[in-house]
């Protein structure tokens, strides 16, 4: 058998592999990675495959099943923890300039931040909020199926090797003051004014096994969406469309939209470019 037939055959293997893989995930630990992009998942999982030193897949999903220590591990590669403070600054320009007008008219405001991973945004979003003065009318949800990152959002405490970007975010963002006002410098690394989460409840959350989490003014859930696929995204939109009050706000990341899911023409947009959403009134029907 030549090279090219062996890589072919290889990547046929792979290919049955992966999914019997995510089925036993399932089965034996309740996490449901089925549905999320097959080329994210392929990467992660040959990845964890080649540092971890085995031939296949299938030997891979052996260790899986037997020991829940390698399955932790495998865990952290399947997540999705890539963020920063202010990460895309244009959006939370736009976000004070089109959604803050609208939350400083409620008396109390309810934010789902969901797959918050390492907390970056919630501190990011907690410091926008008390810059406009609502902070503390707010109740903020900070949901992650992932316990470990949220130990990290929970703490607070992020590499001093970040600070540089994050402060260029911060100043692109609209910002009103210095984001030095909101951390502490330490041992090579910064921590976040912990006043900043007082009005935060970090808590398990997965957006593809569970149902509501609570009925919210304002949901956020930016680069998650990307790497599930169009039915999983379908059904997590239903589900923030079923969480959201009557008009209520849901801002995707940059590469996510609501174009072609079943909750389209559901909401109407604020800022297309920047995917900021409102939950549309439904009209009642009056009978005469």
């Amino acid at each position: 058998m030549t090279n090219k037939q062996n890589k072919v055959e290889q990547d046929e293997n792979i290919d049955i592999e992966i999914p019997l893989m995510l089925e036993a995930i399932y089965q034996k630990y309740g996490y449901d990675f089925r549905k999320y992009s097959r080329s994210h998942i392929k990467r992660r999982l040959l990845h964890r495959m080649a540092v971890s030193h085995f031939e296949s897949i299938s030997q891979m999903q052996d260790k899986v099943l037997h020991s829940k220590d390698f399955f932790i591990e495998l865990l952290e590669d399947l997540s999705i923890n890539v963020t920063e403070m202010f990460r895309d600054p244009e959006f939370y320009a736009s976000f004070r300039e089109h959604v803050i007008p609208n939350l400083k008219t409620y008396p109390f405001i309810k934010i789902w931040h969901a797959g918050c991973s390492t907390g970056e945004e919630v501190y990011s979003f907690a410091i926008l909020l008390r810059e406009e003065g609502i902070l503390d009318r707010c109740q903020i949800y900070a949901t992650d199926f992932n316990r470990k990152v949220l130990e990290i959002a929970k703490q607070g405490i992020y590499p001093i090797r970040d600070l540089e970007q994050f402060e260029k975010n911060y100043k692109k963002s609209g910002g009103k003051s210095q984001l030095s006002d909101f951390y502490t410098m330490k041992y090579g690394s910064i921590k976040l004014d912990q006043s900043l989460v007082k009005k935060v409840v970090f808590a398990d959350h997965n957006l593809v096994t569970d149902s509501v989490f609570a009925e919210v003014n304002l949901i956020i859930c930016r680069n998650v969406l990307i790497y599930f696929d169009k039915d999983l995204q379908n059904r997590v939109i239903n589900l923030f469309h079923e969480s959201l009050s009557s008009s209520g706000h849901l801002c995707l990341g940059s590469k996510e939209t609501l174009k072609f899911s079943s909750k389209e023409y559901n909401f109407s947009d604020v800022d297309q470019q920047q995917k900021i959403y409102k939950k549309n009134l439904v009209k009642a029907c009056i009978k005469h």
